[in-house]
């Protein structure tokens, strides 16, 4: 019921259908009306094994994680090269690459990047232990998430290539897990090719965020922490006042994002993307 004195709030029904099977393909999208689908269960990441998803009915499936073999996407980077007739299965990159890419864009257009390092201190996440256990792939993988600074690998930066063809080849990074349940932060340190003050650096990135890449990415000059952005929606939002430059040529710039809010976001607007390419 409601407050004294108010009448009870509508009641609302919601119907959830629940498939028992593992296999994309069995589930029947196409009656429920489902033509779109997010294909978040860290599974089924190439192409192949997505495009299962299609034989249930759905037209289009977006993988919320970077994907091996399908075209990737990140918004306010280079979402305007999706192509409705050839690409029924597309990747949202991952929440780190949604993060630098557009930092990433902002600096090359205006300054060029000769090469850079990119390191993530990211929150924990569903694939680590909550105490020391087996790992399949690194021995520190396995460690206890909640107890321990884990240096980690992440594909992120590379993956920034596949977005900007231009700087392919000229960027790569690792992560440090850390134990902070949400919010992450991206340092790239990389060598201009145009010798640039860290002044010039911030306006540039201060244009870009009231214009072009307004959502996409932010701009603060606070003395903010991590928790400051829990439930922002933005892919990145620069941190003016972390970021240092050791000359004109050689910069660290610093950047939040919400791992988890934000990068749904992205996912939400890719959809909204290619629903508006179908019309």
């Amino acid at each position: 019921g409601g407050l004294p004195g108010c009448p009870p709030p509508p009641r609302v029904t919601v119907l959830v259908t629940f498939v028992p099977s593992m296999k994309p393909s069995e589930i029947p999208w196409g009656e429920a009306g489902a033509l779109y689908v997010v294909e978040s269960t860290g599974v089924f990441l190439t192409v192949d094994k997505a495009s299962a998803h299609l034989q249930g009915g759905a037209r289009r499936v977006v993988i919320s994680a970077p994907s091996p073999d399908a075209p990737m996407f990140v918004m306010g980077v280079n979402e305007d090269a999706y192509d409705p007739a050839t690409m029924p299965v597309v990747s949202n990159a991952s929440c780190t690459t949604n993060c630098l890419a557009p930092l990433a864009k902002v600096v090359h257009d205006n300054f060029g990047i000769v090469e850079g390092l990119m390191t993530t201190v990211h929150a924990y996440t569903a694939t680590q232990k909550t105490v020391d256990g087996p790992s399949g792939k690194a021995w520190r993988d396995g460690r206890g998430a909640h107890q321990n600074i884990i240096p980690a690998a992440t594909g992120a930066a590379k993956a920034v290539g596949k977005v900007i063809p231009e700087l392919n080849g000229r960027l790569t990074g690792m992560a440090f897990r850390v134990p902070v349940a949400d919010v992450s932060v991206v340092d790239l340190t990389c060598r201009l090719a145009t010798p640039a003050s860290y002044g010039d650096i911030k306006d540039a990135v201060k244009r870009a965020a009231a214009g072009p890449l307004a959502g996409i990415l932010g701009y603060t000059e606070d003395q903010v922490v991590s928790s400051d952005f829990v439930g922002d929606s933005h892919s990145s939002i620069f941190d003016a006042a972390a970021g240092i430059a050791l000359s004109d040529n050689f910069v660290k710039l610093v950047a939040w994002y919400d791992n988890e809010y934000g990068y749904s976001n992205r996912v939400a607007d890719l959809l909204s993307h290619i629903y508006s390419r179908e019309i």
